[in-house]
């Protein structure tokens, strides 16, 4: 085994555990690379330990003067996905940074599990990039005798590397994230992928076609807002998704201000962009058989003599007006026009948005959870079995109709921002207003919740976790099937 930076390796192995007939039983999972003293060790490490093998689960052998110098053993519970994943993640985290980590991958191992394993240690292991020449994640070596892996490793590396991009451009302070410079890193990193497309209005074009919300949001800031279009469209493809996804670079809450703890985090308000952009590119990576058009609307919602005022009325896309009387709530409006525009100049099959929307979608679903709207119970299963399976959880809620007085206006077709209760549901009725013929193939995942960790835990890192990424992946490769 070699060593990275002088400093002797730290090897890692895996440990299932199963019940039968109420005996635990421990099986030490690699073979061939370790000796059978390591192995002994390995298992008399575990026999004393609490539940060795529940997935994520770390136990560490320190072996000073020999090689490797540590192992640590990492549970992967019932060796599904999920255990994989977490038992990646783990590995990872249980290494110092000088150390070079060794996972062995044993025989047998599924192509699934190891690409679950891969994707959890470098999801784990991402390091925000705040210089262009630092790590990207930690090293990580996994160790295995069977090529056929290779595919599996390809596809976790492809949706680690978008998750990443998304964490990335989330992370980035808002001195720096404003709508021209984030539409001008969606044009670079299209330019990298054959296939892709990429058109971005800006102010003058959007003034000129009527996305009438997405210029009122921008109105107020020095940097003016865009529109970025990303397309791909694979050869064969039979089904036209549309994705769509709230990019509020900062919001201040506008002439509405926040609260100052409530703007501290708020660079991370374009969190829905950032993850139907980098699924986009994961799709293109990947060669999903899906056509799939992506609208970010970008805007950064500022305080100025020009900013737009509550009680405003703005004209969207669709010809429809909105009153505004909370300039706080101006994420349903930028998105309103991107839907609007979907609907009339697109013609999709699915429309699916993604936004950091309201923060009563925490109050109700806690840090963990996105909500998941939808009249389409297929459309609603199928998102939610593919969070499932990536480990970005979601929660069926209801769009009652009843509701929709909430919504009334005496000065225009709508209103934005009721002042009474049920926010993130009156949200979702403000939003599916605008999907006209569409209305029942449409999904609204608010996720301003589960956007960001507080620490860093399982394959999340501190700060912008990238959600909706793997969950739109997933469910777009099963579509594309």
């Amino acid at each position: 085994m070699s060593e990275a930076k002088g400093h002797p390796p730290v090897f890692a192995i895996h440990l299932t555990s199963s019940a039968t007939d109420g005996t635990r039983v421990l099986a030490v999972g690699a073979e061939g690379p370790l000796s059978a003293d390591l192995t002994d060790e390995v298992a008399e490490l575990c026999r004393t330990a609490d539940d060795p093998g529940r997935a994520g689960a770390v136990q560490v052998l320190p072996r000073p003067l020999r090689t490797p110098a540590r192992v640590v053993v990492v549970g992967v519970g019932a060796a599904d996905p999920a255990g994989w994943r977490a038992a990646g993640a783990a590995a990872v985290r249980a290494a110092r940074s000088d150390e070079k980590l060794q996972v062995v991958v044993p025989p047998q191992t599924s192509p699934e599990a190891v690409r679950a394993l891969a994707e959890g240690a470098w999801l784990a292991g991402y390091r925000y990039r705040d210089a262009p020449d630092g790590p990207r994640s930690a090293e990580v070596d996994l160790i295995t005798d069977d090529a056929g892996h290779a595919p599996a490793l390809d596809r976790a590396r492809a949706l680690a590397q978008a998750v990443w991009w998304a964490r990335d451009l989330t992370n980035a302070p808002a001195s720096i994230k404003n709508p021209p410079w984030f539409a001008d890193q969606v044009v670079a990193e299209a330019a990298t992928r054959p296939g892709l497309t990429v058109t971005v209005r800006g102010p003058d074009e959007l003034a000129a076609e009527g996305f009438g919300g997405i210029l009122a949001v921008g109105g107020g800031s020095a940097t003016p807002p865009r529109l970025v279009e990303l397309s791909w469209r694979p050869d064969g493809a039979t089904r036209h998704v549309v994705l769509v996804g709230k990019g509020v670079t900062f919001d201040t809450g506008g002439i509405s201000i926040k609260p100052r703890e409530s703007m501290k985090l708020m660079r991370k308000d374009m969190g829905g962009a950032a993850a139907v952009l980098g699924a986009t590119f994961a799709a293109a990576d990947l060669g999903l058989p899906v056509r799939i058009t992506t609208l970010a609307p970008l805007a950064e919602n500022a305080v100025s003599g020009s900013a737009f005022r509550p009680g405003d009325v703005i004209t969207h896309y669709d010809g429809t007006t909105s009153e505004s009387t909370n300039s706080d709530a101006e994420g349903r409006l930028v998105l309103a026009d991107a839907l609007g525009y979907a609907v009339a100049r697109l013609d999709p099959d699915v429309v699916v948005d993604v936004a950091t929307l309201t923060g009563a979608n925490a109050v109700a679903l806690g840090k963990g959870m996105a909500a998941l709207y939808s009249h389409d119970d297929d459309l609603a299963a199928a998102l939610t079995a593919a969070g499932d399976a990536a480990g970005e959880r979601m929660w069926r809620l209801p769009l009652p109709e009843d509701y929709l007085e909430y919504l009334h206006s005496d000065i225009a077709d709508r209103h934005s921002s009721p002042a009474r209760g049920a926010a993130s549901v009156v949200a979702a009725l403000y939003l599916r207003e605008f999907l006209g013929d569409r209305v029942d193939r449409w999904a609204h995942l608010d996720m301003s919740a589960p956007s960001w960790a507080d620490a860093s835990d399982g394959d999340l890192t501190k700060g912008a976790t990238g959600w909706g990424v793997r969950t739109l992946v997933a469910w777009l490769g099963a579509l594309g099937r």
